[in-house]
């Protein structure tokens, strides 16, 4: 032959079990924190020689930085390593008719700034260029250079269509429906952006470090302005075919109209039910009538009598939808998030999962968020982790 072609690693070959064993180590700092070369050796199974030569490749590759030593136990000290905070950086970003909000946090998950855009008034063809000036003023606020992001997820309340890439079911959102929206914020920002349902994302929040850590199968409910459900199966999100699964707000229900011209549909179903809208007219109702449907419901708390009967029958009327999707999917746990939920607190959660089991053969426990903060900018920054971490952990 007369010209030689670069191979990729094969399965087995010392680079690309090197790769593998830093990888994990990198991980395993991540999760852990702190640790000496004697703990990764332990961890990972490595002897202490491959485990120094592991720790100074990374640490050549700027991933890795000594942070002290261990102190209290016999023998000498140990060098203590954890991943490089400034190896890498990303943004979150979720999108609401009001504004933009905009985290940034350095590779180990350490939110640094936060920052909200309002957007009110913006003409939609201004959407894309807001968007790249929120982000840009908060990778200034931690003071970072231009172009320093690794990775950008948005949170929107929409369905990105898997093959059009346009944003579906998001008419309060104008600016948002170019089916070069990815494309035309990654130029504006600089950094490759990808773009995920707002609810999804408060679930990839939950899984990750709130009421559902630790489930594989659950259901994420969000009742707040909309109403939406998020998916997850065997630890992923399913999206479904079109990518609206979970779009719940439009599910038939019992006690709501049914809108038979599904295409020109802008009332009735599930949204129609435990919307903040319907939960407003719901404390009206009742005489608690207030301004939001947050205010409603902290007024039901306080009130004896009209409160109780009013937080029943929401109660009733979640555990009405929930009964349809865990029927379907039968999922290990169901979480209640958005406005509604978390401003009826310990005593709806209880009352929905009472409800839930005495109408659902599919009893699963539920569970309020356990987030404080965001749990979509939450989500977005996990997501926007990931995709910075498989590029930066996998090309030192």
């Amino acid at each position: 032959m007369t010209g030689t072609t670069a191979k990729a690693p094969l399965a087995g070959t010392p680079s690309l079990l090197r790769a593998i064993n830093d990888r994990a180590a990198l991980e395993l700092l991540l999760a852990n924190g702190p640790l000496s070369r004697t703990q990764i050796g332990t961890l990972t199974g490595l002897s202490k020689p491959t485990a120094s030569q592991l720790l100074a490749r990374l640490e050549a590759a700027g991933l890795v930085v000594p942070v002290g030593t261990t102190a209290g136990g016999p023998g000498p000290n140990a060098q203590l390593y954890q991943v490089n905070p400034a190896a890498g950086y990303v943004a979150g970003m979720d999108v609401t008719p009001s504004g933009i909000r905009v985290a940034v946090a350095d590779i180990t998950g350490t939110t640094l700034a936060e920052h909200t855009e309002p957007t009110k008034g913006v003409p939609a063809a201004e959407t894309v260029a807001t968007a790249a000036a929120a982000t840009a003023k908060v990778v200034r606020a931690v003071g970072l250079p231009e172009g320093s992001l690794r990775a950008v997820a948005v949170g929107i309340g929409g369905a990105p269509d898997p093959v059009t890439g346009k944003l579906r079911y998001a008419s309060h959102l104008p600016g948002w429906h170019s089916p070069r929206l990815v494309e035309e914020l990654t130029e504006a920002i600089g950094a490759p952006v990808s773009i995920e349902n707002d609810v999804n994302l408060a679930a990839v929040a939950e899984q990750a470090g709130g009421a559902a850590a630790g489930y594989e199968d659950f259901v994420l409910l969000w009742a707040g302005a909309g109403v939406g459900a998020a998916i997850v199966i065997a630890g992923r999100l399913y999206r479904g075919f079109t990518g609206v699964a979970g779009e719940v707000g439009y599910m038939p229900v019992p006690g709501s109209p049914v809108e038979w011209d599904a295409r020109r549909r802008s009332h009735g179903g599930f949204q129609d039910m435990v919307g903040a809208f319907a939960v407003r007219a719901l404390a009206r109702e009742h005489g608690l009538g207030a301004p939001t449907a947050e205010e409603s419901i902290a007024r039901a708390l306080e009130t004896p009598g009209a409160g109780d009967a009013f937080l029943t029958e929401l109660a009733r009327r979640l555990a009405v939808g929930l009964a349809a999707i865990v029927t379907v999917l039968d999922p290990r746990l169901v979480v209640l998030s958005g406005a509604v939920p978390s401003a009826g607190g310990e005593r709806l959660r209880a009352l929905v999962e009472d409800e839930l089991a005495r109408i659902s053969i599919a009893r699963p426990p539920v569970r309020s968020s356990a987030l404080s903060g965001s749990p979509v900018l939450l989500g977005a920054l996990q997501r926007a982790l990931a995709d910075a971490r498989e590029a930066v952990f996998s090309t030192h």
